[in-house]
Order: structure tokens, then sequence, then C-alpha cells
């Protein structure tokens, strides 16, 4: 239940790393309030961008930031 609770809440929320040489390129996603990610959740290819931009801060992405999703 308490896992079913945290994905409730992961997805209001998105982690976002902003290209350092492209406006307007990110990579987005889902989280909790605090940035946590989900890896096991994720498909192969969002693990593999998501560990990329972690390992290409201040190389390729900026310093990443949470923020609210945005509703639809």
């Amino acid at each position: 239940m308490l896992q079913s609770s945290s994905m409730q809440t992961s997805a209001a929320f998105e982690i976002r790393f902003q290209s350092l040489f492209q406006q307007g390129r990110a990579l987005a996603f889902p989280c909790d309030r605090t940035g946590l990610v989900d890896l096991d959740a994720m498909s192969e290819t969002a693990r593999n961008n998501y560990l990329f931009a972690r390992g290409m801060i201040g190389r390729e992405y900026a310093m990443p930031f949470v923020q609210a999703c945005e509703r639809h």
C-alpha cells in the first residue's frame, strides 16, 4: 500500500535536466517531491537516459530541478 501511495504522489512531480547548449531541450523523468526516481519502474531506455543525464551534469546538462507536472 505504501508503494502505491508513493507512486501516486510521484506522478505529480518530475525531475528536469536542462541542456546547457540547446535552449528548450531537456530530459524529464517522473519522481517524488524530493527528486527520488523509481529506477525499477522505468523502461530500459528511460533508465539509460536518466543515468546519462546524471552523468553529464555540468558537461551537457545543468543541475536538475524538481517541478510539479503540468496538469492537462
